[in-house]
C-alpha cells in the first residue's frame, strides 16, 4: 500500500514538473514573439539619428514627429489603409463562406468522382502562387481589371488550404445525423447550410477568417503586379516604396511608424475573434 502511494506521489510530482517545464518553455516563446513587436515601438518612438546610433530599450519622443512626417509626406497612408481593409475584409468573407460551402458539399453529399475531387483540390495547394503569376497577368489584362480590386477579392473565393481545415472540422463537430434531421424537418439545402451548419462551425471560421485577413493584409506580391495607381496601392506596398526611398529621404523612423500603423487593423480583428480561435483549432485538428 505504501509503495502504491510513493508510485503516485512520484507519478503526481514528475506531472507537476512536466507542467512547470511546459509554462518556462511557453513563457520564453511568448517573450521572443513579443519582443520584436517592442522594438518595433521602440524604434517608432526614435529619430533618424538616434536610430543611425544603435538600438535602446528606452522610448524616445519622436512618435508624434514621426507621425506627422508620414501623414504629410508623399505616400496616400489613409488611402493605403481604406485599401487594405477593403481588399482583406471581402476576401476574408468571401473566402471563408464559399470554401465552407465547398467542405460541406464534399462532406454532406455522395456523388460520382467525390472521391477525386478531394485529392484534386489538395493538390492544388501545393501549386505556388509564383508559378501561376504570369497566366494571372496575362488574363487580369485581357479582361481590362488591372488597377482593380477585383482580381484581388475573386480569386480568394476558391482557397484549398481554407477548405482543408473546413472539412477536417466538420469530420469533427458536424454530425450528419444533424442534417438528416434538418432534411427530415423539410429544411432546405441553403436554409441548412446557412441556419444549422454556419452557426455550428463559427469557431473555425472565426480561424479562418483571421488567417485570410492577415494573409491578404500583408499581401505584398500579386497586389504590386496589379496595382499601379498610388491611390489604389494597398499597405504592404506603400511600405515598401518608403523603404526604398532615396537614402538622403529616407527615413527609418516613418518606416517603423508605418509598420505599427499597419498591424494595428490585425490585432483588433484578433481581438474580436480570439474567443473563438482556441477551439477552432483544437476541433479542427481532430479527426473523428
Amino acid at each position: 500500500m505504501a509503495k502504491t502511494n510513493n508510485n503516485e506521489t512520484k507519478k503526481g510530482m514528475g506531472l507537476h514538473a512536466r507542467r512547470i517545464l511546459a509554462y518556462i518553455v511557453l513563457i520564453i516563446i511568448s517573450f521572443f514573439c513579443l519582443f520584436w513587436f517592442y522594438v518595433m515601438f521602440i524604434n517608432a518612438t526614435r529619430s533618424k539619428g538616434e536610430l543611425k546610433a544603435g538600438f535602446t530599450a528606452v522610448p524616445s519622443h519622436f512618435l508624434l514627429t514621426n507621425w506627422n512626417n508620414l501623414v504629410h509626406g508623399t505616400l496616400p497612408i489613409w488611402s493605403g489603409m481604406i485599401n487594405s481593409l477593403i481588399i482583406s475584409g471581402c476576401a476574408a468573407v468571401l473566402c471563408t463562406y464559399f470554401s465552407t460551402m465547398t467542405a460541406y458539399a464534399i462532406h454532406a453529399y455522395e456523388f460520382k468522382l467525390k472521391k477525386y475531387i478531394y485529392p484534386f483540390i489538395l493538390m492544388i495547394m501545393m501549386i505556388p502562387t509564383q508559378v501561376t503569376a504570369l497566366g494571372f497577368i496575362k488574363l487580369v489584362n485581357g479582361m481590362n481589371l488591372m488597377d482593380s480590386f477585383i482580381p484581388l477579392i475573386v480569386p480568394s473565393i476558391a482557397s484549398p488550404v481554407v477548405f482543408f481545415y473546413m472539412k477536417q472540422y466538420m469530420e469533427s463537430a458536424l454530425p450528419m445525423s444533424l442534417i438528416e434531421a434538418a432534411r427530415i424537418d423539410g429544411a432546405g439545402e441553403f436554409y441548412t447550410f446557412n441556419r444549422i451548419v454556419m452557426p455550428l462551425m463559427k469557431p473555425a471560421i472565426a480561424v479562418q477568417a483571421i488567417f485570410t485577413f492577415v494573409s491578404n493584409w500583408n499581401n505584398y506580391f500579386t497586389p504590386a503586379l496589379i496595382l499601379h495607381d498610388d491611390k489604389k496601392k494597398t499597405l504592404p506596398i506603400l511600405i515598401a516604396q518608403l523603404r526604398a526611398a532615396d537614402w538622403l529621404k529616407f527615413d527609418m523612423g516613418q518606416v517603423y511608424v508605418m509598420i505599427t500603423f499597419s498591424i494595428l487593423p490585425v490585432i483588433v480583428v484578433y481581438l474580436i475573434l480570439s474567443k473563438h480561435i482556441v477551439q477552432g483549432i483544437a476541433l479542427g485538428s481532430v479527426k473523428g
